[in-house]
């Protein structure tokens, strides 16, 4: 069964880059059976969809955040990495980390979720 964990830093300061990683266990991230996700959702909101890797590498991004996303991974470390640039306190949120099972249209496995302040 694939785990996942996010890391990164809790409190990032406006207009920086907020950068998290997902370590993977239980498959490769070079895997085809899965897009590797990030999700985040905001105090009072509900779940916002960032973008994702695919196993080719190519990225997929929410047209409303892609100007500032960056999603890569690190195939040695079994990682994938998010960066999200000139961050304000509306990217307050808690980040997930994500494997959408391509064939079943869903998403499989969540990691537990970590919390990213915006605030100087």
């Amino acid at each position: 069964q694939v785990q996942l964990q996010e890391s990164g830093p809790g409190l990032v300061k406006p207009s920086q880059t907020l950068s998290l990683t997902c370590t993977v266990s239980g498959d490769s991230i070079t895997s085809n059976y899965y897009y590797w996700s990030w999700i985040r959702q905001s105090p009072g909101k509900g779940l916002e969809w960032i973008g994702y890797i695919a196993v080719s590498g190519s990225t997929h991004y929410s047209p409303s955040l892609k100007s500032r996303t960056s999603i890569s991974r690190d195939t040695s470390k079994n990682q994938f990495i998010l960066q999200l640039s000139s961050v304000t306190p509306e990217d307050t949120a808690v980040y997930y980390c994500a494997s959408w099972v391509v064939a079943g249209h869903d998403f499989g496995s969540w990691g537990q979720g970590t919390q990213v302040t915006v605030s100087s």
